[in-house]
């Protein structure tokens, strides 16, 4: 049943969005869709997942480009809107799924997604930065890194952003969905001073009481159309729900398990404790559904993944008779995490695939799967689920939230689980997905399979458990049974708890005690100072060893070849801070010191010299762009693109000299070689270029953006930045470092050898690596790059002085990649822990 559209005067609406219509690959996520917002109001957004709300509202903030309908601003009409347009005009955004850099700090992710106007008159920029992360609850300290926050606190710093800007129009998609009851509070205190100064506020959430309590009006959605507008005080919840999923909704709820004398027990907790909890049992009966409650960051998260598996515990846990260690758990249990864009989706893999993962020994014949079984379980565990999809082999980043998350479940089911852990299960998940989590995890539960859910919800507890744990700070505080099972009674016991426990140190507590030790381990440059450790040891063994290291000729000869080195690396590190990579750095710097032998002779005049010198400019430049432009217009991976590159530049060595020719002017090589002492001048000006790049990398939005690319993508899309610009001037700067490298190198060679410089790429990539810079992007220093070429230099010149033969070269280089990515990959890991 569709209701009245209210009638309103969109020329005094700071936002009007009218016969918006977008499609995607044919599939209308949005038809001829109006919505308005008026100043000082609260308009609420429903519909179910895949309803267009977010799709609208992505119109709205410039993210997405309409197919047909136009976008007024104030009364003015707005052709194209882009993200950095809508901030301008005063249009902020809180999504769903923060928008949020991971592997930068909580200070430059403020600094990159708001305009510096925001800061200046402010004082100290991280003082200020404290104050306004202060405002919307989040304890964290600006410096940590955002990756080791938790969910909640990523939906707090999102808000955050999103109210530093005063906007003039307020997008709030699900802003509560993580949130505990104290930061619900707070936040709505917040909107509603916003609301007091004129801020028009969209308020997107699948909550009705949310809606009763801050919105003035409301909109709903049903496929992608307009369903219906009216005053909040005028409409129903019945009626707001028949509009939202198209049918007369009948009980929310599944019925509870009925209990019967000499029913089994088939969950024990029996004081179990781990990182996060202590001391909590419960013994649940076959049907029954395990609730595990409290305010967000007592412990419920940790509690729920001790009993999956995935942390150690003490105590026992029987499951349907049997004691399992974690182990056994890790096995036997599948866990529905409450992130379940980090951890439970491999986003850029196929329904089919996302579903199947866990259960690919069913569909084992002989030693390989058999994709007809596959396809047939799959989809009939998907259709019994109702998963809305175009096809199974849809990317499943593609779906609506809900739709994630049964996929989620349809992998537990499909793993064929002896017990059932869910975090959060409805988090994002409209009312009609809803009742379909209910469900199944009620028939589950009735099938003999232990349920276990934790939710920040108290009335979905009270409608869905039979058992109720209640946690506070660690402590399993109160159970609830039978009637006792309340939202009251729940939030009751949560709140009033007096409970502590010293030996447990929550996750959100250990973020408020970061140290700026802890930092500093958790930051960049920590790899760096172990570099630097590294090379003193190692250059103190080897003079033990040989006096003449230390002599001026080899410090000379060992800097040269690392400037060399240097500037190549500090180019590969800013294809890797983006997430890509250059493997055509080596044979670019070889090409051009062979263009570069035709016109820098001691028979060319400097006219020429300097021609030739301007012409490998140029030609790095080229090949960067050709890079950049494969890649982003391309569609070319980096390493097929670099690649590519990589092959065709040294065929056009060969072509130019097939052999080694063109002797480099000695005057050249004499103003290369220059030196202070036994410090060659280029040395220091690499110095320079690797302060100048590392000052750029942290302290202007250069820096940020190229960090932010390669941290997430979208989420640096969704903050502004231009991500094809970024990526093709990024290439571009890795070949004009490749020509100063090449510059150097046409000193040490001498001569235009079409074989010389490919070794580079390889050496290049060891460098960077040893410095701490991820391969995955988004982290990593200059500094640490230049350590690392220095102490790949200093272990190739270590073989001489220890009269090694070159194979222990060769074994040193593999050896050191080997063991940095090793450490470094384990430290990322541990890095959360000590957060």
């Amino acid at each position: 049943m569709d209701t009245q559209i209210e009638e309103v005067d969109t020329s005094v609406a700071v936002l009007s969005l009218t016969g918006i219509s977008k499609s995607y690959s044919g599939v209308a996520a949005l038809t001829d869709v109006s919505f308005d917002v008026l100043p000082g109001e609260v308009h609420a957004l429903l519909g179910e997942n895949g309803a267009g709300k977010s799709t609208l509202m992505n119109v709205a903030s410039g993210t997405v480009q309409p197919d047909d309908g136009s976008i007024r601003v104030n009364g003015e009409q707005i052709d194209s809107l882009s993200p950095a347009l809508a901030a301008r005009l005063g249009i902020a955004i809180v999504h769903q799924h923060p928008a949020v850099l991971p592997d930068m700090s909580i200070l430059e992710n403020l600094q990159l997604a708001l305009p510096a106007s925001v800061f200046q008159g402010k004082g100290p920029i991280d003082e200020y930065a404290t104050s306004l992360i202060r405002e919307s609850g989040l304890t964290a300290h600006v410096g940590d890194r955002v990756d080791s926050l938790s969910v909640a606190q990523k939906h707090l710093l999102e808000i955050t952003k999103a109210l530093a800007l005063d906007p003039k129009v307020l997008v709030l998609d699900e802003p509560t969905a993580p949130l505990g009851q104290d930061s619900v509070d707070l936040l709505f205190g917040r909107v509603r001073e916003a609301v007091a100064r004129g801020t028009a506020v969209v308020y997107i959430t699948h909550r009705m009481a949310e809606v009763r309590q801050l919105a003035d009006r409301v909109t709903v959605l049903r496929d992608g159309k307009l369903r219906g507008v009216a005053e909040v005080d005028e409409v129903t919840d019945d009626e707001l729900l028949t509009m939202i999923v198209g049918r007369q909704m009948e009980s929310t709820f599944p019925p509870k398990y009925t209990a019967a004398d000499g029913d089994e027990i088939n969950l024990v907790l029996d004081g179990i404790s781990g990182d996060g909890f202590v001391d909590v049992s419960a013994a649940v009966k076959r049907g029954e559904i395990l609730g595990i409650a409290g305010v967000v960051g007592n412990g419920q998260s940790e509690l729920l993944r001790g009993i999956a598996g995935l942390d150690s515990f003490t105590g026992r846990i029987v499951v349907g008779g049997t004691e399992m260690t974690s182990s056994q758990l890790l096995e036997e249990a599948a866990y529905l995490p409450a992130d379940r864009h980090t951890e439970g989706l491999m986003m850029s893999l196929t329904v089919r695939e996302n579903a199947a993962v866990a259960a690919l020994k069913r569909f084992k014949r002989w030693a390989l799967v058999s994709n007809k079984l596959e396809v047939d379980t799959v989809g009939a565990t998907l259709d019994s689920l109702e998963v809305k999809a175009a096809s199974m082999d849809s990317v499943v980043s593609s779906l609506s939230g809900g739709n994630q998350q049964k996929v989620v479940m349809a992998r537990a089911l499909l793993s064929q689980p002896s017990i059932v852990v869910a975090d959060e299960p409805t988090q994002g998940v409209d009312v009609g997905a809803r009742l379909e989590i209910y469900r199944i995890l009620r028939e589950v539960s009735a099938s003999g399979i232990p349920v276990v859910v934790a939710s920040s919800d108290a009335k979905e507890l009270e409608g869905l458990c039979d058992q109720v744990v209640v946690m506070s700070r660690g402590n399993a505080v109160g159970t609830l049974l039978g009637d006792d099972i309340t939202e009251t009674r729940i939030v009751q016991s949560a709140v009033t708890s007096t409970a502590h426990t010293a030996n447990v140190q929550l996750a959100s507590e250990r973020v408020a005690r970061s140290t700026p030790f802890r930092r500093f381990i958790q930051g960049d440059y920590a790899p760096s100072a172990l570099l630097v450790g590294v090379i003193l040891v190692l250059g103190a063994f080897i003079f033990s060893q040989n006096v003449r290291y230390l002599s001026d000729f080899n410090i000379f000869s060992v800097l040269m070849l690392v400037s060399a080195l240097g500037f190549i690396a500090l180019g590969q590190t800013i294809s890797l801070l983006i997430g890509g990579i250059d493997l055509s750095v080596g044979p670019l710097a070889g090409f051009l010191v062979v263009v570069g032998s035709f016109f820098v002779n001691d028979d060319k005049p400097l006219g020429v010299v300097g021609l030739g010198i301007l012409l490998m400019f140029v030609l790095a430049i080229a090949t960067g762009l050709i890079n950049g432009s494969l890649i982003r217009f391309g569609k070319f991976t980096a390493i097929a693109a670099t690649l590519t590159l990589y092959i065709a530049l040294q065929g056009l060595s060969f072509l130019l000299r097939d052999s080694p020719g063109g002797y480099i002017a000695a005057g050249y090589t004499a103003v290369l070689t220059t030196r202070v002492g036994p410090v060659p001048v280029i040395f220091i000006v690499l110095i320079a270029f690797t302060v100048v790049l590392e000052l750029l990398l942290r302290k202007r939005k250069w820096g940020w953006r190229l960090r932010a690319t390669g941290s997430d993508e979208e989420a640096a899309r969704r903050v502004g930045v231009n991500i094809d610009r970024t990526v093709v001037f990024a290439y571009m700067a890795t070949s004009a470092l490749a020509f100063c490298g090449a510059l150097v190198l046409m000193t040490q060679i001498g001569v235009g050898d079409p074989a010389q410089g490919v070794s580079y790429t390889l050496s290049s990539i060891t460098a960077v690596v040893l410095g701490g810079t991820s391969l995955l992007g988004g982290r990593g220093t200059f500094v640490g790059s230049l350590l690392g070429s220095i102490l790949l230099i200093q272990v190739l010149n270590a073989t001489t002085f220890l009269g090694l033969t070159q194979m222990w070269q060769y074994i040193f280089q593999g050896v050191l990649i080997l063991v940095a990515a090793v450490f470094y990959s384990v430290a990322r890991r541990r890095r959360k822990t000590l957060v």
